[in-house]
């Protein structure tokens, strides 16, 4: 017996050496994936991971202490050597794509642990990761409910030694990321007091009484810490500067930089605006003939003030047809039938055979992050469990104008198109054709640590399509609130560079939205709270989308008369989101 475990060693260094690149890339891949979700169970649920090694991580929360952090940076700075040992020349197409995904997901991990330390100054964090760990067994049916419950109860019991260890860690925060904190913070009071307790198995009702009080009590606690102590500590600013560049590249993995981007962005804003005026024109003439095109105001020096008062007012106009706060959502719904019907009308794509798209209401832990809707994909390991289309509810509390402002951005035109991007065929298809990659190693890579600008890109790509295809019979009115998308992709590349890294104010951000993009003041309050709490997340759309057109160009070039748009939908879909450099070596 001692001999042989004197062997071991060199029998599996042997065996190690024996494996082909591509065979050592497969078993890197999936010792990233299942390490990275140990160290957050909140993400582990959520992709359908629930046991690692001896661990059961679905009574677990995440582990923010330094010694966990510790460990974290320890396996990313060794995994980092040993996919430079990795001889990439034999690798296939399809592994570079693999490389360069862990390759860009490595270094972003240590990124935020070795230079940005997030757990020291985002409350945000802490706050949307319990509300994840607690939401996710709730309304994904990965077990019996009353399993499902019992996995609630012992993540309640760790609460309050998790927002312990979150009051101890936070030194400093920006003061808008405090706030979001204390609003989603009582999201998660809400959830755990209201929505869980009015659904607990009976059995459990008196467990969930005895775990939930402390929790709740903790929950308040930390409360009054952001509000109290840590909104006094506020020298932390949430711009990266020089970081950010390097952020820009291993989130986009899409061959470009921030600043150059940000040039072309700026370029686009003229074109898109005077397309816009060519679209606006005629419906400007039918809506108010009075006017005469507002020509008083032609000339080089005065076009950008005749565009802004002739696609304004046409804007304005249509966003006049828009829901109501309480048919919101239901309308969402409608949108995505008509969106769903449209697609198989069209034999566009091979529409998912799995039937589990939900739309419900943002949770409240995310409606900071997710001010008008998201969408939440069936996790990768269990991808027969629930899609989630979230639509933001319009608070009660707000006041009639703020109401409005809402509603007038997200009209009856501009709901169609979040329904497309956001799940019909826009994310849900998409993570849908990402569940079914094969092999498992391969599909958790891409669906958990995809590609951003892929993920984002294919939600323009596909909204274009369909207005391209006639969706809506071609409406005029359609075209010219994708137009003004189009445009707020472009704003979203310049607000989320210049303020991170060309110190932007606040007023400038809202000029470029209100007066140049054609944005409602709700919109654009929610939009730069958006671009102060996250970075390098708003240009995937512009970049993902110039790269999904550029790529499909291509295709057609190569396949000529053979030329299928349904052919190529469905294979660019069934690679997963893999870095789009990549995506024209992987199609046939």
């Amino acid at each position: 017996m001692a001999k042989f475990a004197a062997l071991l060693p060199l029998l599996l260094f042997a065996v190690s050496c024996g494996k082909s690149p591509s065979e050592k890339l497969t078993a890197l891949s999936e010792e990233f994936v299942y390490n990275s979700l140990a160290f957050s169970p909140s993400a582990a649920m959520s992709a359908g991971y629930h046991q690692h090694e001896k661990l059961n991580l679905d009574e677990m929360l995440d582990d923010f202490s330094e010694a966990s952090r510790a460990r974290q940076r320890t396996f990313y700075e060794k995994f980092r050597d040993k996919l430079g040992q990795l001889k990439t020349a034999e690798l296939s197409p399809a592994d570079r794509a693999d490389l360069s995904i862990l390759e860009n997901g490595n270094e972003l991990n240590l990124l935020d642990l070795t230079e940005l330390h997030s757990h020291l100054h985002n409350p945000t964090l802490y706050v949307e990761t319990l509300g994840n760990a607690l939401f996710t067994p709730f309304v994904l049916e990965y077990a019996p409910k009353p399993k499902r419950f019992g996995h609630l109860i012992a993540r309640l019991q760790k609460v309050p030694l998790y927002l312990d260890q979150a009051t101890g860690n936070l030194l400093s925060a920006p003061a808008v990321w405090n706030q979001v904190a204390i609003d989603e913070n009582q999201g998660n009071i809400n959830l755990v007091d209201k929505d869980l307790r009015a659904a607990v198995p009976a059995e459990l009702v008196e467990a969930y009484a005895r775990a939930a009080r402390p929790a709740l009590d903790a929950m308040t606690k930390f409360g009054n810490f952001l509000k109290n102590s840590l909104s006094g500590r506020t020298n932390y600013d949430w711009r990266l500067g020089t970081i950010y560049a390097r952020k820009f590249r291993y989130t986009l993995q899409a061959g470009v930089e921030a600043d150059n981007t940000l040039q072309q962005a700026e370029r686009d804003v003229d074109t898109v605006r005077a397309r816009m005026l060519q679209l606006a024109l005629p419906l400007h003439r039918d809506f108010f003939p009075a006017h005469k095109d507002h020509a008083e105001l032609s000339g080089v020096d005065r076009e950008e003030e005749r565009e802004n008062a002739v696609i304004g007012e046409v804007l304005n106009r249509i966003a006049e047809r828009h829901s109501t706060p309480e048919a919101f959502l239901d309308d969402a719904r409608k949108a995505l039938d008509e969106a769903r019907a449209f697609i198989q009308e069209k034999k566009l794509l091979t529409l998912p055979s799995r039937a589990n798209l939900q739309v419900i209401p943002t949770p409240e832990f995310m409606r900071g992050s997710y001010p008008v809707g998201g969408f939440n994909p069936a996790p990768a390991l269990e991808p027969q469990l629930g899609a989630f289309y979230w639509v933001t509810p319009i608070p009660a509390t707000w006041p009639k104008e703020r109401v409005e402002s809402k509603l007038r951005e997200y009209n009856f035109y501009k709901l169609k198109l979040l329904t497309i991007h956001e799940a019909m065929p826009g994310h849900y298809v998409q993570f849908e054709f990402a569940n079914d990659v094969q092999p498992k190693g391969r599909r958790l890579l891409r669906s958990i640590y995809g590609n951003g600008a892929y993920i984002e890109g294919w939600g323009q790509y596909a909204t274009q399509m369909m207005l391209d295809e006639g969706f809506l019979n071609k409406s005029p009115e359609l075209a010219l609130t994708f137009a003004k998308e189009e445009l707020r992709v472009l704003a979203n590349t310049i607000l989320d560079v210049r303020l991170q890294m060309l110190n932007m104010t606040d007023q400038e951000a809202m000029d470029l939205m209100q007066k140049r993009t054609f944005q409602e003041t709700e919109e654009a309050t929610a939009k730069l709270q958006r671009a102060k709490l996250s970075s390098a997340q708003l240009p995937m759309y512009y970049v993902g989308w110039r790269a999904w057109l550029h790529g499909r160009e291509a295709y057609k070039q190569a396949k000529g008369n053979s030329y299928s748009l349904r052919e190529f939908n469905d294979q660019a879909l069934k690679q997963g989101a893999v870095p789009l450099p990549s995506l024209g070596g992987l199609l046939k």
